[in-house]
């Protein structure tokens, strides 16, 4: 029999599905998957939300499918975040340790944190999502991972710091909130992703995490340990199965349906005269292309994408040096061809990464489509209860969700 210490609940809204996640933890620590829900999303493009009402009915579709098979009310979440408004930046902040003995406390660290947070200006109209300590440096060595108990006269934070527009962050609680359920914190896509897809030998080496969803990829860049960059492409499976209706004249539903069942992304790989059926818009009948024309359409698409990709790993000032190279998760991620594609035009190492397999429904969210819903449980499990700070504690600015409503109040009511 296994002890429940507690639930958490982990809520992936995307551009093509929502999925809600129920985890009992265990007093070993371990998750076990009790509950499971998934709705087609309305209301959200490229990963933002576009129609509060029609997404908080998509969520709540989701989550009461969960309710139903767990059997535990869902009252609070882990949300996940995504959109071409999330923003990263690399910062510094450095104190004098004031202490007789030169001691560093936890105290201190937390006023480098918050000292390395100031030195960057942030736009009313942007709201910080996560502060991550990358490392820290005392009397100029570098390297440290825990300072706090070491001894030294100067301390350096170095953090990465995430942002999002506060209207779009504002529209996604909303919804969230719309459908009954507190958004307990909100977390960046790919790094719930990477909870659930990475090895800690590829953190350390230096690996790049790419969720291809439906609207959105998604990237995160790990260096010896610690997140170094995040961004995010606007180009996705969507454009995918868009360019397939496009040169098909079918509708945008089968379109995905022949993506998902004969998409391919090397068209030599597959036989030029293998028959793909498709309905075409004003003809009476079904008609027949062959299987690598449509390999060849995603191809085309498919090498804009992985371009983009490099161009942010290049960006981020980390091209040739990520010796774990790319790990490919999100439903996207898995299209056949994929891997071998990037192997050849990234010239790096190249997996597929899923959720590993967990106690419980697991069976339902293995794939690499689930790679975010699993995440944000690892992430609630680790992050939900901090002590103190260290160098792989995310932290948030002070009350973020409290200051969403906040700026509501004074933008939109009276007085």
């Amino acid at each position: 029999m296994v002890i429940v210490d507690k639930t958490i609940v982990g809520l992936d809204v995307g551009t093509t599905k929502v999925v809600a996640v129920i985890g009992e933890v265990g007093e070993d620590g371990r998750i076990r998957i009790v509950g499971v829900g998934q709705s087609p999303a309305l209301g959200i493009k490229k990963g933002m939300v576009v129609n509060v009402e029609e997404c908080s009915q998509s969520i709540k579709n989701a989550v009461s499918q969960a309710e139903r098979v767990s059997g535990y009310p869902v009252e609070h979440a882990y949300v996940g975040v995504t959109g071409e408004h999330v923003q990263s930046i690399n910062a510094r902040g450095i104190i004098t340790i004031n202490q007789g003995n030169r001691t560093i406390t936890a105290n201190d660290v937390q006023r480098a944190i918050e000292n390395a947070q100031a030195s960057i200006s942030v736009p009313p109209t942007r709201e910080v999502v996560h502060i991550i300590p990358r490392g820290y440096t005392l009397d100029g060595q570098d390297g440290i991972r825990e300072p706090v108990g070491m001894q030294a006269f100067r301390l350096e934070a170095d953090v990465h710091i995430i942002t999002g527009a506060i209207a779009s962050l504002h529209n996604l609680v909303r919804a969230v909130q719309r459908a009954g359920i507190h958004a307990h914190d909100l977390v960046l896509e790919p790094l719930a992703s990477a909870e659930a897809c990475l090895t800690p030998a590829e953190r350390e080496m230096g690996v790049c995490l790419a969720d291809i969803g439906g609207g959105t990829t998604d990237m995160a860049i790990f260096c010896d340990g610690a997140v170094v960059y995040t961004g995010v492409v606007a180009v996705a499976g969507h454009q995918l199965t868009n360019d397939l209706a496009v040169v098909l004249r079918t509708p945008y539903d089968t379109a995905e349906k022949i993506k998902c069942s004969y998409g391919h992304c090397i068209p030599e790989a597959v036989l030029e005269a293998a028959p793909v059926t498709t309905n075409t818009f004003g003809a009476e009948r079904t008609e027949i292309v062959p299987r690598r024309f449509v390999a060849e359409v995603i191809e085309a698409r498919s090498h804009e994408m992985l371009s983009l990709i490099y161009t942010q790993i290049e960006k981020a000032g980390y091209a040739n040096l990520l010796p774990a190279g790319l790990v490919l998760t999100g439903g996207t991620g898995q299209l056949e061809g994929l891997r071998d594609l990037s192997r050849h035009l990234l010239a790096m190492p190249v997996r597929v990464g899923q959720p590993e397999r967990m106690d419980g429904l697991s069976d339902g969210v293995s794939g690499p489509a689930y790679s975010t819903a699993i995440g944000l449980l690892l992430w609630a499990m680790r992050y939900s209860h901090p002590e103190e700070p260290s160098l792989a504690e995310p932290r948030r600015g002070p009350d973020t969700i409290t200051r969403f409503f906040e700026w509501v109040r004074r933008a939109f009511l009276p007085g």
